[in-house]
């Protein structure tokens, strides 16, 4: 299955997350949900969604628990970026339309491309963050204009080659 773009953007957003200070599985669901919205601004936007509805996400949830989460709810800014954010089982999560990004999510949509090979180029996409100060990243517009925009084809197709065996590995 190949990578694309989409993949690309949520793995390098959860990279660069992750280095301004997010927990991984937080950093997942950073990722997967600026590579829903950039994918939703590209198509246009139809209209504004409403908060997602504890409720229809978590129906097995008791109502305090439900009151508790709900007190969790708000907007995140991650630099001069902001997504709407619950904390859920005392994870900090991220929500566009009526879901949640949750680890789950981001394996179904993002690392199961890579397969087993899903580290292997998370590593790449943290040492590309990693090559930029931390105004680069704190930027939405100098991430997306430096870190994605000049490489986001040239990764779709290595870690497209690369899942495929297409590209013999290095050995140790």
């Amino acid at each position: 299955m190949a990578v694309g773009r989409f993949q690309v953007m949520a793995l390098l957003q959860a990279a660069r997350a992750h280095i301004l200070g997010l927990p991984l599985e937080s950093a997942y669901s950073w990722g997967l949900n600026r590579a829903i919205f950039y994918a939703a601004a590209k198509k246009g936007f139809k209209k504004a969604l409403p908060p997602p509805r504890l409720e229809e996400l978590f129906p097995y949830k008791r109502r305090e628990e439900l009151e508790e989460m709900r007190k969790t709810f708000g907007v995140y800014h991650l630099g001069d970026e902001m997504a709407y954010s619950v904390e859920v089982e005392g994870k900090l999560l991220f929500t566009i339309g009526k879901e949640i990004q949750d680890e789950r999510a981001f394996q179904k949509q993002i690392a199961s491309r890579f397969g087993e090979l899903f580290s292997q180029a998370w590593e790449e996409a943290l040492n590309i963050c990693r090559q930029y100060d931390k105004g680069v990243l704190l930027s939405q517009r100098y991430f997306y204009e430096t870190i994605y925009k000049p490489r986001r084809d040239e990764l779709a197709k290595k870690w497209t080659e690369l899942v495929s065996g297409k590209h013999s590995s290095q050995s140790s």
